[in-house]
């Protein structure tokens, strides 16, 4: 099998060193083309910590080429990026590909739908709730990976197609993927935004200072309550949809392989393991950055709609926007894309179901 990778982060080095470990051709493509340079020329990926090991995955010198008889493309890239990465890649995928977009924000997998259904076009997109590798790349050819997943909820767009679909994803990455009900599920399944505010807002001096500083060490019982309280906001949301998702404790539970407890303590049971990833060292970080506009907006948007206010995750917003001096609420470029923003809750339902009508 040929799995093409759109993207060069952690993420994106991670999953192809597994896909490696499995036997799979992993190419990757990233959008500058600088950050892979290292690879291009024959250095290998070395990867570290839950994976350990040298690999070779390919490198595309164009995203035409990274897919060019790919069984599956996966987009592995920022949520910031995904619209820019759905704009190159459109031009070049069939009905033939499966589409993966690791891990799915602001009703992405609309967004990409609508572009190929001006094509004529429809294949299988399968959201994902989360990243199945995850870790921090550090340096040019290696990786770190603090985690591969247990299990990822997954949800496809149709969702007929999934059955097809995953019978793929399997083949390519194991059987580590839990289907869902469709995307509108998924949308709500990613727990990184609500999380990654309560660590990062409770946490920002050490960020913006530059501290070298290990994320479980500063969960306390406080933190933990509210990355709870967040994510009882989310889960009422997903309720008044009738969609099923994971709990946090479900999360930390399957990602990293422990005994359900509140989250203080989860935290302080994979510190004394020795496992967990350090904390961000600057105030330009994805915990913000993307996780506030294409994560904290959407669900907050999804809570109005249904009238389940999702009062932190719009304190969230509205805090950082002030911390920033940036307006995180207009910075997301996905949900328009989508064509989501004026449906009512039962169109919605219908849209991530169906799919995209093709033109």
């Amino acid at each position: 099998m040929k799995v093409a990778i759109l993207g060069a982060g952690g993420v994106a080095l991670g999953t192809a060193a597994w896909l490696c470990t499995r036997g799979v051709e992993a190419v990757l493509w990233s959008p500058s083309g600088r950050s892979l340079t290292a690879l291009a020329g024959g250095k290998p990926l070395t990867a570290t910590g839950a994976l350990e090991g040298t690999f070779h995955p390919g490198v595309a010198a164009s995203v035409e080429e990274a897919v060019d008889s790919a069984d599956v493309v996966l987009v592995a890239l920022p949520a910031y990026a995904h619209a820019m990465a759905f704009e190159a890649v459109a031009p070049h995928l069939t009905n033939n590909h499966v589409v993966a977009i690791s891990s799915h924000a602001s009703f992405g997998a609309l967004a990409l739908a609508r572009r190929l259904a001006a094509r004529g076009l429809a294949p299988p997109i399968v959201a994902w709730g989360t990243t199945l590798t995850a870790g921090r790349r550090k340096g040019e050819d290696t990786v770190a990976v603090s985690t591969v997943r247990k299990s990822v909820d997954v949800g496809a767009l149709p969702k007929s197609a999934a059955p097809a679909a995953l019978d793929t994803l399997i083949a390519a990455f194991g059987d580590h993927f839990r289907p869902r009900d469709g995307v509108l599920a998924i949308a709500l399944s990613n727990l990184n935004p609500q999380n990654h505010l309560a660590i990062a807002l409770c946490n920002y001096t050490r960020m913006e200072q530059g501290e070298s500083w290990k994320q479980a060490e500063h969960i306390p019982a406080g933190v933990g309550r509210l990355m709870e309280a967040l994510d009882a906001e989310r889960l009422a949301i997903a309720d008044a949809f009738g969609v099923e998702t994971r709990t946090i404790f479900d999360h930390f539970s399957l990602s990293y392989h422990l005994e359900k407890a509140p989250v203080s303590e989860m935290y302080a049971a994979l510190l004394a393991r020795g496992g967990g990833a350090m904390g961000p060292t600057t105030a330009d970080t994805r915990y913000v950055t993307e996780d506030v506009p294409y994560g904290l907006v959407p669900t907050a948007w999804l809570g109005a709609l249904v009238g389940r206010p999702a009062v932190l995750h719009d304190a969230g917003t509205a805090l950082f926007s002030a911390i920033y001096g940036r307006d995180f609420v207009t910075e997301n470029d996905l949900l328009d894309a989508a064509g989501v923003r004026d449906l009512h809750p039962d169109a919605l339902r219908r849209l991530c179901d169906e799919g995209v009508p093709i033109s």
